[in-house]
């Protein structure tokens, strides 16, 4: 019956999400049906995490914020961010990638993506390229009067494109359709055949960008970041992708949540910081990364007595904990303030973007990204044009239907 709890997250695709998927979860609420499964479990068993037996593997789910506190810290030592299914999943399109290795190799490809990125990060002209990239990017956005799903992720793709591999990459929409055809092979795990053509497509199209004389967005942080010899800067920029995958979905509901709360949606044109907090809090009340998965590397031992052998799956189901109404008292309501204040840091059961060894080293980045792209779509007034109800009045729904959500605008932009 615990595994019940988890076939949302399977159905919406832990990968690359299935729209029709999200559709129906979202008509039927099944992460709210998933929190009672887990609600109940916690309630008939205790808070201890519990063991569930699948097909040819042995799982084990967290269901309190003290067993998460330590699986999440206590990661690249007596648990592995290299899960097997992870591994599975994500070895379709980025084999050697830091978040799917183990040992000495997983510790070099961790440096060299935290020296890469955090010399982005860092560097004013990287801010600028971003800054530039979503103001040129939103401005066919705000000479429409209507926003959909599809125009909003289009642009931001664009964005994203020319953030990680230079304005030279802003119209090669041949990366990103490779990118999303391996990502769907990698919802179906070890299911899928691997398609080595195409991914040796998409690492060579990508390479050609690192190679440039000049590169530009995060490639050129890559130019003057020294790589082990066991580092493929290739392999490490795919995740780079990837982390932002899920970006815009968290960006677009943001901009529901604020198109629906009008004094937040005012602090938040007025204050950048404000603003990514509610990119935050939007990524809190729907996790983009819906479950997050680890491996046991030695036996570990649990309260209770008993021990768990090398090689048990365990799962974080970030809805669940996102979303707590016992253990957080704004679970069901738009609260970027907790962002603000510490009350979010002081929760180890919320990880947007993960915590401890493992946590992004990209959120900062994703996080510059999305404010950047969301302070240029409000300088008009967005108003919901859709039946999804994020307004204040009552609970938010623990599952959200992106893609249908659908604006309609008033003041013009202030410029051409």
């Amino acid at each position: 019956m615990s595994f019940l709890g988890l076939l949302p997250t399977l159905a919406q695709g832990p990968v690359i999400r299935r729209p029709l998927a999200v559709r129906l979860a979202a008509a039927l609420d099944t992460n709210a049906w998933g929190c009672r499964v887990l609600d109940g479990l916690r309630e008939r068993h205790g808070p201890g995490p519990l063991l569930v037996t699948v097909p040819g593997r042995t799982v084990l789910v967290l269901l309190s914020a003290d067993d998460a506190r330590r699986v999440l810290a206590e990661t690249d030592g007596s648990f592995t961010a290299a899960n097997r299914e992870k591994t599975a999943a994500l070895s379709h399109f980025e084999p050697g990638g830091a978040l799917i290795t183990r040992g000495a190799a997983r510790a070099a490809r961790r440096r060299f993506n935290e020296a890469a990125l955090g010399h982005g990060a860092a560097g004013p002209w990287f801010h600028e390229a971003c800054r530039t990239a979503a103001r040129e990017e939103a401005l066919p956005l705000l000479t429409r009067d209507e926003l959909t799903w599809k125009r909003f992720h289009g642009a931001y793709q664009r964005v994203v494109r020319r953030v990680v591999l230079g304005d030279t990459a802003r119209a090669d929409e041949r990366i990103t359709e490779l990118r999303d055809k391996l990502r769907g092979d990698g919802n179906w795990f070890m299911l899928h055949r691997k398609r080595h053509r195409l991914r040796a497509e998409l690492f060579d199209r990508t390479r050609r960008y690192l190679d440039l004389p000049e590169p530009g967005g995060l490639a050129r942080a890559v130019r003057a970041t020294p790589a082990a010899a066991d580092v493929d800067p290739v392999a490490q920029t795919q995740h780079w992708f990837f982390a932002f995958d899920a970006a815009p979905i968290g960006a677009y509901l943001a901009l529901g949540l604020l198109a629906c709360h009008p004094e937040q949606e005012a602090r938040a044109r007025a204050d950048e910081t404000y603003l990514r907090a509610c990119v935050l809090e939007s990524q809190r009340l729907w996790p983009t990364t819906l479950g997050i998965l680890r491996d046991t590397t030695t036996e570990t031992r649990w309260p209770g007595g008993w021990s768990l052998p090398a090689g048990t799956a365990i799962v974080f189901p970030s809805s669940y904990f996102h979303r707590d109404a016992r253990h957080i008292p704004y679970a069901d309501r738009f609260e970027p303030e907790v962002w603000l204040d510490g009350r979010a840091e002081a929760e180890w059961s919320i990880a947007p973007f993960s915590r401890g060894p493992a946590r992004c080293p990209g959120r900062d980045i994703v996080l510059l990204t999305s404010a950047a792209f969301l302070a240029e779509l409000l300088r008009r007034d967005w108003h919901m044009a859709s039946s999804l109800r994020l307004g204040p009045a009552r609970p938010l729904p623990r599952t959200a239907d992106h893609t249908s959500l659908r604006f309609t605008a008033g003041r013009r932009p202030d410029r051409p």
